[in-house]
């Protein structure tokens, strides 16, 4: 039997998606020439709205009230109470992202001995800890942290990549990190409505993040090195195809990756011959990406997956919006940063 409080949420989701930033008003900031401009552009959408009379000096002020609105979206949806199990389930999940995210911030900050900013977003800010992360010292002081808010695995990851009581190889640290987070999110549906469904659109996004990883080692002439930081459980491409594909060329790779990415690998390797920019790696798979989870995951209404689907939409609009901003404050224009850009409609 259907729970009657999918309908409800669908329709508010449905009614949020129609309130995102889209292409049609990235064109219209791509002729403005101010902070303020692009602004009102905006200022008929739900983080266009939420901006609105926000004082403004710096990108870091901005960045700040879009990563807070950010959290807000989640909250909101949390508030509609009671909120089906499997929706708070993969919400509680997906959002562990935001705490690997500063955790590996954290890790940089001492290894480079220069603060950052941190994610207003996941379990470690819900703790009131986030400060205390940024402020860390050293790895054990990021590993006392995380038990004291139930993050043990990645405690775990940190505890074994030290040595001499600092971690050392702070890029195997991340992979490692990156790993135990899909782990968890593709257990995590086994227990959900449409999990099934959820698991492949899942197992793309950790192929989309181990491509990158693959085509850059292989641009740079290292690639059989790049295996120990390949991340398991993807959908078309093991971590064992992929270390097969590492001494290989960028031209081969057309014909050797799965047939659903071989018109990605087309397009980097043409678009890498042409301008000798690794650049257009990230750039072309994040919109394959995208597109890939768009077809697995929007048309799933009435269904605990809406929420996946959500998620992501909110994070291409603040992605967009972090990008187009930063080259206003840079005085770059932003038809030079459109290739950047992932435009959902």
């Amino acid at each position: 039997m259907l729970d009657t409080r999918y309908p409800f949420l669908s329709a508010y989701l449905k009614g949020e998606e129609a309130r995102l930033v889209t292409s049609s008003h990235i064109n219209r900031m791509s002729k403005v020439s101010s902070i303020q401009d692009v602004l009102e552009v905006i200022k008929e959408t739900d983080i266009g709205s939420y901006l609105d009379g926000v004082l403004v000096e710096t990108f870091d002020d901005l960045d700040e009230h879009l990563w807070v609105y950010f959290g807000e979206c989640l909250e909101r949806v949390e508030w509609f109470k009671p909120v089906p199990a499997d929706i708070l389930k993969i919400l509680n999940a997906y959002i562990v992202k935001y705490d690997v995210l500063n955790i590996k911030a954290a890790l940089q900050a001492i290894s480079t001995g220069k603060k950052t900013k941190l994610i207003p977003v996941g379990l470690i800010h819900n703790h009131g800890l986030l400060d205390e992360l940024s402020s860390a010292e050293n790895a054990d002081s990021i590993i006392e942290l995380l038990t004291r808010c139930k993050l043990e695995n990645y405690a775990s990851i940190l505890e074994e990549c030290k040595i001499d009581g600092e971690v050392k190889s702070r890029r195997l640290a991340e992979a490692r990190l990156d790993g135990e987070y899909y782990k968890n999110l593709l257990n995590m549906t086994k227990d959900i409505i449409d999990g099934a469904i959820l698991s492949k659109a899942l197992g793309i996004i950790i192929d989309m993040k181990n491509l990158p990883v693959m085509l850059r080692a292989i641009i740079t002439g290292i690639g059989p090195e790049a295996a120990k930081y390949i991340i398991s459980g993807g959908y078309m491409l093991s971590s064992e195809a992929i270390k097969e594909l590492l001494p290989l060329k960028l031209s081969d790779m057309p014909g050797r990756v799965e047939y659903l990415y071989q018109n990605m690998a087309e397009e980097v390797v043409g678009s890498y011959d042409r301008t000798k920019n690794i650049t257009v790696v990230d750039e072309i798979i994040e919109k394959h990406k995208f597109k890939l989870s768009k077809e697995i995951l929007s048309p799933r209404v009435l269904s605990p997956l809406m929420i996946a689907w959500y998620l992501i939409l909110k994070e291409v609009e603040i992605r967009n919006l972090r990008l187009i901003l930063k080259a206003m404050f840079d005085n770059i224009p932003v038809e030079e940063i459109k290739n950047c850009l992932v435009l959902s409609s």
